[in-house]
């Protein structure tokens, strides 16, 4: 019996652990991937604004994918060069592969050059888009300074 109790409580607090870690990566902004170099956005129909564009990855049944596209049309309303471009992973399986993406929603930030500068997968909040959009400056200056070196 004691066994019993020992495994059930060790199960529970696994269980809560494992739903600590989910949530704390849930949105979170992560450096990007190392993808290829000069993909054609253009040609996927996806048209990129001067400074900065939130490329997301949904699915038609996907509520985070709502929430994440709320949450970044709104922001993108209140900043000048901020563009959002919602992407439906079944008419763009070529692209979801060559970028490596896994999961729905995940959101691309790329510079007005095509650079992917950072990424997010899950629910994006307001605080979350904005942190990933303050990365963008910095980001562009550190691409741009390794092309001359």
């Amino acid at each position: 019996m004691l066994g019993q109790v020992i495994a059930l409580v060790v199960l529970v607090l696994g269980t809560a652990a494992l739903g600590v870690w989910w949530s704390a990566r849930q949105g979170a902004v992560r450096a990007p991937r190392a993808t290829p170099v000069g993909i054609d956005w253009a040609s996927s129909g996806i048209a990129l604004a001067d400074r900065v564009t939130f490329v997301q990855f949904s699915a038609e049944v996907c509520a985070a994918c709502r929430s994440t596209s709320r949450v970044l049309g709104g922001l993108t309303g209140q900043e000048p060069d901020v563009a959002h471009r919602e992407v439906l992973v079944d008419d763009h399986l070529d692209l979801v592969r060559t970028l490596g993406v896994l999961r729905t929603p995940t959101v691309l930030v790329v510079d007005g050059g095509g650079r992917e500068v950072a990424r997010m997968s899950g629910v994006v909040s307001d605080t979350q888009a904005r942190q990933a959009l303050s990365r963008v400056p910095a980001a562009v200056a550190e691409l741009d300074g390794e092309g001359q070196s």
